[in-house]
């Protein structure tokens, strides 16, 4: 694997996977119509959701902090973050039963191209339709353990490719009636768990990585690390200003282009 090579992998990694496009599925297609283009292994995968996952946490960081000292804070707020920690944990266990049951399956369907196409199309009915019906705003005081537990099950199924994990999580809680901004932060830190469990478990299949490949391997998850902090800004800007459609537009496009062409 060359430089540019992982830094184009990283830049992908890191913007697909916050930005509600579905990053299986632009990964699906890459690799099935650009010569060469292929993952070079599970090592590097590893990294680069490492790459991910450290953005998640510099971007929220105060979050994090606050709800990981919670059970200990005597402070009136301490109340508010123990209650998300438990629905972050809550919502991690359909998230983490389907991951581990379906697994094989689901990943089995990453070269089923016309599944990935149709799949980029639900994401983008998901992403309309939350878009222009979406009419109250629950804030994050008033998240339910409902909300956690059906959350947790689209980002379970979120391993599809062509479903993107962020899209329809955000978009169940725009169902739902929560604020857009809470939707997409609790869609963030819900991620946390299932992003770290699925790179520790894929520790298990490596064989080793040789020094020289140390600097490129390190280039890639920098890579992903700096898209993905640049993708999480710009998609809470969209959640805020109400602009999920135009997600939707592309993802249609991206669908009927790549199906035109299969």
């Amino acid at each position: 694997m060359t430089l540019l090579h992982a830094i184009l992998l990283g830049l992908l990694q890191g913007a697909t996977e916050f930005l509600p496009v579905s990053s299986s599925g632009h990964l699906a297609i890459a690799q099935h119509f650009i010569d060469g283009f292929s993952q070079p292994g599970i090592l590097f995968d590893v990294v680069l959701h490492v790459g991910t996952l450290f953005a998640v946490t510099i971007y929220f960081w105060r979050d994090i902090v606050n709800i990981a000292t919670s059970p200990w804070c005597k402070q009136p707020q301490g109340k508010q973050h123990r209650h998300m920690l438990r629905l972050i944990l809550l919502g991690s266990i359909p998230t983490a039963i389907i991951g581990l049951t379906f697994k094989d399956f689901l990943t089995e369907q990453f070269h089923n191209i016309p599944l990935v196409c149709a799949m980029l199309v639900v994401t983008g009915i998901l992403l309309f339709c939350a878009e222009r019906w979406r009419n109250r705003t629950r804030p994050q005081s008033q998240l339910t353990m409902a909300d956690a537990l059906i959350t947790g099950l689209v980002q379970g199924f979120a391993i599809l490719p062509g479903i993107s994990r962020s899209g329809s999580t955000i978009a169940t809680l725009l169902f739902r009636g929560v604020e857009g901004t809470t939707a997409a932060r609790f869609s963030f830190l819900l991620s946390m768990p299932a992003v770290g469990g699925a790179a520790l478990l894929s520790l298990r299949d490596i064989n080793g990585l040789a020094a020289n490949q140390l600097p490129i391997y390190l280039a890639g998850g920098a890579t992903a690390f700096l898209s993905g902090l640049v993708s999480i800004h710009l998609l809470m800007a969209v959640v805020r200003n109400k602009r999920l459609a135009g997600f939707a537009i592309y993802c249609w496009a991206v669908a009927a282009l790549v199906f035109m062409i299969y």
